[in-house]
């Protein structure tokens, strides 16, 4: 099985991105080797004296459109040609996406390389989709100006699961979304704080009691926060319309 072991991002922004490579987990990530990210600016693609990268829409209407020609050209260039031999996947920060999931990240995870595009203005044309981008995702249903914060998300999301990233390796293990379930209440010291008292089966040093009360305790939590993933409930695949606008 592969393992994601770059990442590379096209923006009109790139300096949104400096210090959030640089920084936590993630940071370390990247200065110990673990994975490549590098972040491309769209202009690099464009052809004209301006470096022109969006246009009217045609029929009309509000705001600008991505244009085709410098996206396809950028994303070839990292990914190569769209086809079923592309050890790339390239992912499109969108509001027409499928809602990410932490089953999506795992997935993302096991790939070789990614190519993460990142809209703006009203969109980007629809033939860049067709003829270059492998999957759209977002990251729920609420506007934002574009698919920089959107690819900061996943970025994170995916790096935190590659071995040695974090480290603890059974942290992931007992997350939120594992299993479609959320995380239990936490606690540490000190044990008694303003008149509330840590649960006494976590002072009782039994590990199975611990494990089986978190379980516990997570399924509540669930059921009542989430029930579309409980589990019990008969929650199934949450879809959804996303709505961050890239």
């Amino acid at each position: 099985m592969s393992m994601l072991r770059r990442i590379d991002v096209v923006t009109i922004f790139p300096a949104l991105f400096e210090p959030f490579l640089r920084e936590s987990i993630l940071g370390a990530a990247v200065s110990s080797g673990l994975v490549a990210i590098e972040v491309h600016d769209l202009r690099r693609w464009t052809t004209d004296r301006h470096q022109v990268v969006d246009d009217a829409p045609y029929g009309g209407g509000p705001g600008m459109v991505m244009k085709p020609e410098p996206l396809v050209a950028a994303i070839e260039a990292l990914a190569g040609p769209k086809s079923p031999d592309r050890t790339a996947c390239v992912v499109l920060l969108s509001p027409q996406g499928r809602r990410l999931e932490q089953r999506d990240l795992a997935g993302l995870a096991a790939k070789a390389a990614l190519v993460l595009v990142c809209g703006r203005y009203e969109g980007i044309d629809q033939r860049v989709i067709e003829v270059a981008v492998d999957q759209e995702l977002s990251i729920g249903d609420y506007v934002l100006s574009g698919g920089e914060v959107p690819a900061m998300v996943l970025i994170e999301g995916v790096t935190r699961l590659l071995p040695g990233v974090l480290g603890n390796p059974d942290s992931v293990k007992f997350e939120s979304f594992q299993e479609r379930l959320l995380e239990g209440p936490q606690y540490t010291r000190p044990a008694q704080f303003r008149g509330r008292s840590v649960p006494e089966i976590l002072l009782s040093g039994d590990h199975g009691a611990v494990a089986r009360w978190r379980t516990e305790q997570a399924r509540e939590t669930t059921r009542s926060r989430r029930p579309d993933l409980s589990i019990e409930s008969g929650g199934g695949d949450a879809s959804g319309v996303p709505g961050e606008e890239t």
